[in-house]
């Protein structure tokens, strides 16, 4: 199982039709109790400006594009292929504002 941990982006194998892609990990490690899954955002670069993207450029982002938050899902462990660097407390801040504004909380 990865060792990832909320606030890492991942390359996901998010399937055939969504490919692998960036994705930010929401949810901490499980534990021996819980499945075997992280709940994640995905990154696009396909950017519409809605107002549920969040931009976010980092160096280790290969393109320009936004984490998601209405492309909220939650994959096997297994599909998690390698860690490709993390968010700062402060972006992390403005996902978890934005992720409370989409749920409504």
């Amino acid at each position: 199982m990865p060792a990832a941990k909320p606030g890492e982006v991942w390359m996901t194998d998010l399937g055939l039709a969504a490919k692998v892609r960036p994705c930010l990990i929401l949810t901490p490690q499980p534990t021996r109790d819980d499945l075997d899954i992280f709940t994640i955002i995905a990154h696009t670069t396909a950017c519409r400006g809605s107002r549920w993207e969040i931009p976010i450029p980092k160096p280790f982002l290969d393109r320009e594009g936004a984490f998601d938050v209405q492309r909220i899902a939650t994959v096997a462990s297994v599909k998690l292929e390698r860690k490709l660097g993390e968010l700062t407390r402060a972006e992390m801040d403005r996902v978890h504002y934005k992720l409370a504004e989409r749920f409504g909380m």
